[in-house]
């Protein structure tokens, strides 16, 4: 049994990780979020940060989120960034030793998953937390990649195998989660 309060970790909501293939996510992650810190519930908003010489410059040849205006969190979700945690990474994963010290504290053991990118990003955070014996939840239509419909539909397959069909929802199980929340807590 679940423990502690859950958290929504908003995954990499970048400018550099919008494009025409995950666009049309940033305004089901608004309303998402919206409704989520308006039942009063915890929000952890990540931002990826490449660097010069990193595994991803290495190994794929791949320069980008190094500065601003590409790091920064979408516009439309800064209002809502600003009520929240967040966590800067330089890898997959948001449960970097930061991370894992603000988990700690905040005694999240629950995680709600969703932004950009669903095969890596989103699902290596969900994968990680399944792996600490936390209870990760992947929320499928919140949630989106730049490289397209066929790695999104990827991730969401690897997802399911890794860490539990039951543990992808879609957002009307959340909704429900926090009609329920509201009644009960």
């Amino acid at each position: 049994m679940t423990t502690g309060r859950p958290v929504l970790v908003v995954t990499d909501m970048q400018n550099g990780f919008v494009r025409e293939q995950s666009a049309h996510i940033v305004p089901v992650v608004v309303d998402l979020v919206r409704r989520w810190q308006a039942s009063g519930g915890d929000t952890l908003f990540t931002r990826y940060l490449n660097y010069p010489g990193s595994p991803f410059e290495r190994f794929f040849g791949w320069k980008r989120l190094q500065n601003s205006p590409e790091t920064d969190i979408v516009p439309e979700l800064i209002p809502y960034a600003e009520r929240a945690a967040q966590l800067d990474k330089t890898i997959y994963s948001p449960f970097t030793s930061e991370g894992e010290d603000l988990f700690d504290r905040q005694g999240w053991r629950e995680f709600y998953f969703c932004g950009i990118a669903t095969e890596s990003c989103v699902l290596k955070g969900a994968v990680d937390a399944f792996e600490r014996g936390l209870t990760p939840w992947l929320i499928a239509d919140a949630s989106a990649s730049h490289a397209g419909e066929a790695a999104h539909s990827a991730g969401l397959l690897v997802a399911r195998r890794f860490i539990g069909p039951s543990q992808v929802i879609n957002r009307d199980e959340v909704s429900r989660r926090l009609a329920l929340r509201s009644v009960t807590g």
